[in-house]
């Protein structure tokens, strides 16, 4: 069984050295038009006005094997430390893929925490990033108000998800590297191939917010995967169809899935939206194309 205990001890050290290379990183791209993501702010509250924050049963589904799942930081954010929930098979004898999991618009709660063990448990190591800087909503509002803030400030969220990155690729050794997020976090998993062009292995997108601009999608090498509901009131079916006929003159690899009927979050078992066939669908096509992305083995 492979010993974490290293991992804990120098990440800090780890990231300090990180952060380092970071600055010295080529500019990052601008990742979104803010009056767009203003306007995403505004649609997804409407669309969550009514949903809760809590997970239901149906989201805390037991991982297909022993996980072990902890607090773990992994960054450093003006001037704070990030804390992030770090989980890996508990059976884990070499470095695994990995995967950024990136919360929906209510941030780093159970429910996140769940999904992430969930993912582990089918071999992988699973960093679930904090963008809300320890802070998550318990109602629509008040996550209206996290996310307006990261909008706000998209490069405070850039530097954490680079961070998240250098953590599971460079401190925690894993081979390959996934991003997978759902509505603001399925934005900002397109936003991670973004800052990732050359070394991001696969990107999945659940019913976040996307770009039809071809000079943003050209440089991304990872494979694209795209959940989405043609009844989506917050992530409109014409936006979907942009972004997925960008990607066909780009001739990028992907998968693009619109349910019909669906609206916003309909893989997430607390909200209103809630369609089990179709989150069960989406959740075995997401295992599907990560296996055949990120080679995972049974170690």
């Amino acid at each position: 069984m492979i010993d974490l205990t290293p991992v804990r001890g120098v990440a800090l050290i780890a990231m300090s050295l990180l952060l380092t290379a970071c600055d010295k990183a080529d500019p990052e791209p601008e990742v979104q038009d803010q009056t767009a993501a203003r306007a995403n702010v505004e649609a997804m509250a409407q669309e969550h006005a009514e949903d809760v924050a809590e997970p239901s049963a149906a989201a805390l589904i037991e991982p297909a094997r022993d996980v072990t799942g902890e607090r773990m930081a992994y960054a450093e954010v003006d001037n704070e430390i990030v804390y992030g929930h770090f989980a890996y098979p508990s059976d884990m004898v070499e470095p695994l893929p990995a995967i950024i999991m990136i919360h929906e618009w209510w941030g780093l709660n159970d429910n996140v925490r769940a999904m992430a063990e969930r993912l582990a448990g089918e071999g992988y190591i699973v960093l679930a990033v904090d963008l809300f800087g320890a802070e998550t909503a318990s109602s629509p509002e008040a996550a209206r108000q996290l996310m307006l803030r990261v909008v706000e400030s998209p490069e405070s969220a850039s530097a954490n998800i680079k961070q998240a990155y250098a953590f599971v690729n460079d401190v925690a050794g894993a081979p390959r590297v996934a991003s997978l997020g759902w509505c603001f976090g399925g934005g900002w998993s397109l936003n991670t191939a973004m800052l990732f062009p050359k070394d991001l292995d696969a990107a999945v997108i659940y019913y976040g917010q996307v770009t039809d601009d071809e000079e943003k999608l050209r440089p991304i090498n990872a494979p694209i995967l795209g959940f989405f509901g043609d009844a989506d009131r917050g992530i409109s079916i014409e936006s979907v169809r942009g972004f997925e006929q960008s990607l066909q003159r780009l001739r990028m690899n992907h998968e693009i899935h619109v349910y019909p009927g669906a609206g916003h979050a309909f893989a997430n078992p607390t909200g209103n939206n809630y369609k089990p066939e179709f989150a069960e669908d989406a959740w075995r096509k997401t295992l599907s194309f990560l296996q055949q992305n990120l080679a995972a083995g049974d170690s």
